[in-house]
Protein backbone atom coordinates (compact mmCIF):
# COMPACT_ATOMS: atom_id res chain seq x y z
CA UNK A 1 0.00 0.00 0.00
CA UNK A 2 1.26 3.48 -0.82
CA UNK A 3 1.36 6.11 1.68
CA UNK A 4 2.10 9.96 2.77
CA UNK A 5 3.91 11.24 5.55
CA UNK A 6 4.27 14.67 6.58
CA UNK A 7 5.36 16.35 9.79
CA UNK A 8 5.16 19.90 11.24
CA UNK A 9 6.03 21.45 14.65
CA UNK A 10 4.99 25.18 15.56
CA UNK A 11 6.18 26.93 18.89
CA UNK A 12 3.04 28.66 18.96
CA UNK A 13 2.61 30.86 21.83
CA UNK A 14 4.74 29.74 23.71
CA UNK A 15 8.48 30.76 24.15
CA UNK A 16 10.26 28.03 23.49
CA UNK A 17 8.93 24.48 21.08
CA UNK A 18 9.40 21.27 23.56
CA UNK A 19 8.01 19.05 20.59
CA UNK A 20 10.14 16.98 18.44
CA UNK A 21 8.65 14.42 15.51
CA UNK A 22 9.89 11.95 13.22
CA UNK A 23 9.10 10.25 10.11
CA UNK A 24 11.57 7.35 9.53
CA UNK A 25 10.71 4.31 6.96
CA UNK A 26 12.23 2.02 4.48
CA UNK A 27 10.88 -0.40 1.82
CA UNK A 28 7.82 -1.42 3.62
CA UNK A 29 7.50 -0.09 6.82
CA UNK A 30 7.13 3.95 8.65
CA UNK A 31 7.57 4.60 12.03
CA UNK A 32 6.10 8.14 12.72
CA UNK A 33 7.18 9.81 16.45
CA UNK A 34 6.01 12.06 18.48
CA UNK A 35 7.93 13.62 21.73
CA UNK A 36 6.29 16.67 23.75
CA UNK A 37 9.06 17.54 26.10
CA UNK A 38 6.88 18.61 29.85
CA UNK A 39 7.90 22.43 29.81
CA UNK A 40 6.86 22.44 33.51
CA UNK A 41 9.84 20.37 34.27
CA UNK A 42 13.51 21.01 33.84
CA UNK A 43 15.17 20.52 30.45
CA UNK A 44 11.86 19.56 28.67
CA UNK A 45 13.67 20.20 25.03
CA UNK A 46 16.80 17.80 26.11
CA UNK A 47 14.05 15.24 27.21
CA UNK A 48 12.51 15.21 23.82
CA UNK A 49 15.34 14.89 21.86
CA UNK A 50 16.77 12.28 23.66
CA UNK A 51 13.71 9.65 23.59
CA UNK A 52 13.49 10.74 20.02
CA UNK A 53 16.97 9.76 19.09
CA UNK A 54 16.21 6.63 21.21
CA UNK A 55 12.80 5.51 18.86
CA UNK A 56 15.19 6.33 16.15
CA UNK A 57 17.79 3.77 16.95
CA UNK A 58 15.05 1.25 18.33
CA UNK A 59 14.17 1.82 14.43
CA UNK A 60 17.66 1.56 13.10
CA UNK A 61 18.62 -1.53 14.94
CA UNK A 62 15.42 -3.71 13.71
CA UNK A 63 16.95 -3.24 10.28
CA UNK A 64 13.15 -2.87 8.85
CA UNK A 65 12.07 -6.36 10.12
CA UNK A 66 9.91 -6.18 12.94
CA UNK A 67 8.49 -9.53 13.24
CA UNK A 68 6.35 -8.78 16.56
CA UNK A 69 5.01 -4.91 15.96
CA UNK A 70 3.48 -4.92 19.71
CA UNK A 71 6.55 -6.06 21.16
CA UNK A 72 8.49 -3.83 19.57
CA UNK A 73 6.20 -0.89 20.58
CA UNK A 74 6.39 -1.54 23.97
CA UNK A 75 10.30 -1.71 24.12
CA UNK A 76 10.88 1.53 21.98
CA UNK A 77 8.82 3.07 24.60
CA UNK A 78 10.77 1.35 27.22
CA UNK A 79 14.23 1.97 25.89
CA UNK A 80 12.91 5.83 25.57
CA UNK A 81 12.01 5.83 28.93
CA UNK A 82 15.50 4.43 30.20
CA UNK A 83 17.26 6.95 28.08
CA UNK A 84 15.36 9.89 29.57
CA UNK A 85 15.43 8.85 33.25
CA UNK A 86 19.17 8.27 32.92
CA UNK A 87 19.97 12.26 31.76
CA UNK A 88 18.13 13.04 35.44
CA UNK A 89 19.80 10.73 37.10
CA UNK A 90 20.95 12.57 40.30
CA UNK A 91 18.36 15.55 40.23
CA UNK A 92 15.73 15.61 42.39
CA UNK A 93 12.04 14.80 40.97
CA UNK A 94 10.96 18.13 40.68
CA UNK A 95 14.15 18.87 38.04
CA UNK A 96 13.98 15.37 36.34
CA UNK A 97 13.46 15.88 32.43
CA UNK A 98 10.16 14.25 31.74
CA UNK A 99 8.32 13.84 28.25
CA UNK A 100 5.40 12.42 26.59
CA UNK A 101 5.21 10.77 23.57
CA UNK A 102 3.08 8.91 21.14
CA UNK A 103 4.69 6.54 18.34
CA UNK A 104 3.02 4.53 15.79
CA UNK A 105 4.63 1.77 12.98
CA UNK A 106 2.59 1.07 9.73
CA UNK A 107 3.45 -2.03 8.00
CA UNK A 108 1.66 -2.12 4.77
CA UNK A 109 -2.32 -1.40 5.50
CA UNK A 110 -1.90 -2.20 9.11
CA UNK A 111 -0.73 -0.43 12.12
CA UNK A 112 0.13 -0.63 15.56
CA UNK A 113 0.97 2.27 18.52
CA UNK A 114 1.66 3.07 21.51
CA UNK A 115 1.64 5.99 23.89
CA UNK A 116 2.83 7.74 27.22
CA UNK A 117 0.77 10.44 28.92
CA UNK A 118 -0.98 13.00 26.80
CA UNK A 119 0.36 12.99 22.97
CA UNK A 120 -2.14 10.54 21.41
CA UNK A 121 -2.94 8.47 18.06
CA UNK A 122 -5.80 8.98 15.82
CA UNK A 123 -6.92 7.11 13.33
CA UNK A 124 -9.64 8.87 10.84
CA UNK A 125 -11.50 8.02 7.74
CA UNK A 126 -14.22 9.81 6.21
CA UNK A 127 -14.18 13.15 8.33
CA UNK A 128 -14.61 11.00 11.23
CA UNK A 129 -12.38 9.71 14.23
CA UNK A 130 -12.60 6.10 14.28
CA UNK A 131 -10.02 5.46 17.22
CA UNK A 132 -7.94 7.45 19.49
CA UNK A 133 -5.33 6.84 22.41
CA UNK A 134 -6.86 7.87 25.79
CA UNK A 135 -4.70 10.22 27.91
CA UNK A 136 -2.86 9.26 30.79
CA UNK A 137 -3.72 11.69 32.70
CA UNK A 138 -6.08 12.90 35.86
CA UNK A 139 -8.74 14.31 34.11
CA UNK A 140 -9.04 10.79 31.88
CA UNK A 141 -8.92 8.81 35.24
CA UNK A 142 -11.86 10.86 36.29
CA UNK A 143 -13.71 10.52 33.67
CA UNK A 144 -13.46 6.86 33.64
CA UNK A 145 -14.96 6.77 37.23
CA UNK A 146 -18.03 8.56 35.82
CA UNK A 147 -16.60 11.74 38.08
CA UNK A 148 -16.81 14.47 35.28
CA UNK A 149 -17.82 14.31 31.79
CA UNK A 150 -16.09 14.98 28.63
CA UNK A 151 -17.92 18.13 27.97
CA UNK A 152 -15.94 19.52 31.64
CA UNK A 153 -12.11 18.49 30.53
CA UNK A 154 -11.67 21.54 28.78
CA UNK A 155 -12.11 23.87 31.70
CA UNK A 156 -10.92 20.96 34.28
CA UNK A 157 -8.08 22.99 36.15
CA UNK A 158 -6.02 19.80 36.67
CA UNK A 159 -6.45 18.73 32.48
CA UNK A 160 -2.58 19.46 32.26
CA UNK A 161 -1.59 16.96 34.83
CA UNK A 162 -0.63 13.27 33.42
CA UNK A 163 0.11 10.33 35.51
CA UNK A 164 2.79 9.07 33.83
CA UNK A 165 5.52 9.92 31.76
CA UNK A 166 9.02 9.23 30.09
CA UNK A 167 11.68 10.13 32.37
CA UNK A 168 8.77 10.04 35.36
CA UNK A 169 8.42 8.09 38.62
CA UNK A 170 5.82 5.91 37.84
CA UNK A 171 5.77 2.99 35.86
CA UNK A 172 4.99 2.82 32.53
CA UNK A 173 1.60 1.94 31.19
CA UNK A 174 1.22 -1.57 29.91
CA UNK A 175 1.06 -2.67 26.24
CA UNK A 176 -2.88 -2.40 24.92
CA UNK A 177 -3.33 -5.08 22.51
CA UNK A 178 -5.92 -3.32 20.96
CA UNK A 179 -3.88 -0.56 19.64
CA UNK A 180 -3.55 -1.40 16.46
CA UNK A 181 -5.42 -1.05 12.99
CA UNK A 182 -5.73 -3.36 10.11
CA UNK A 183 -6.80 -3.14 6.57
CA UNK A 184 -5.88 0.84 5.87
CA UNK A 185 -8.43 1.98 2.84
CA UNK A 186 -7.34 4.53 0.48
CA UNK A 187 -7.63 7.98 2.17
CA UNK A 188 -7.35 6.78 5.80
CA UNK A 189 -5.42 8.87 8.26
CA UNK A 190 -3.22 8.62 10.82
CA UNK A 191 -2.66 11.62 13.19
CA UNK A 192 0.21 11.49 15.88
CA UNK A 193 0.31 14.86 17.83
CA UNK A 194 0.99 16.04 20.94
CA UNK A 195 -1.51 18.48 23.21
CA UNK A 196 -0.70 21.35 21.11
CA UNK A 197 -2.40 19.96 18.72
CA UNK A 198 -5.74 18.84 20.24
CA UNK A 199 -5.97 20.29 23.41
CA UNK A 200 -7.34 23.73 21.79
CA UNK A 201 -10.36 21.72 19.54
CA UNK A 202 -12.84 18.62 19.77
CA UNK A 203 -11.98 14.92 18.41
CA UNK A 204 -15.28 16.10 16.18
CA UNK A 205 -13.14 19.45 14.20
CA UNK A 206 -9.85 16.79 14.13
CA UNK A 207 -12.19 14.51 12.26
Amino acid sequence: MRYETAEISLVGHREQNQDRVAVVRNESTAFLIVVDGMGGHAQGERAAVVARESFIRSFDEASGDVADPQLFISEAISRAHDAVSAIGEGRSVEHKPRATCAICLVIGSDAWWGHVGDSRVYVLRDGMVLNRTRDHSHVELLLREGLISEDEIPGHPMRHYVECCLGGESALPRADSDATAKNFRAGDTLLVCSDGLWSGVSDDVIG
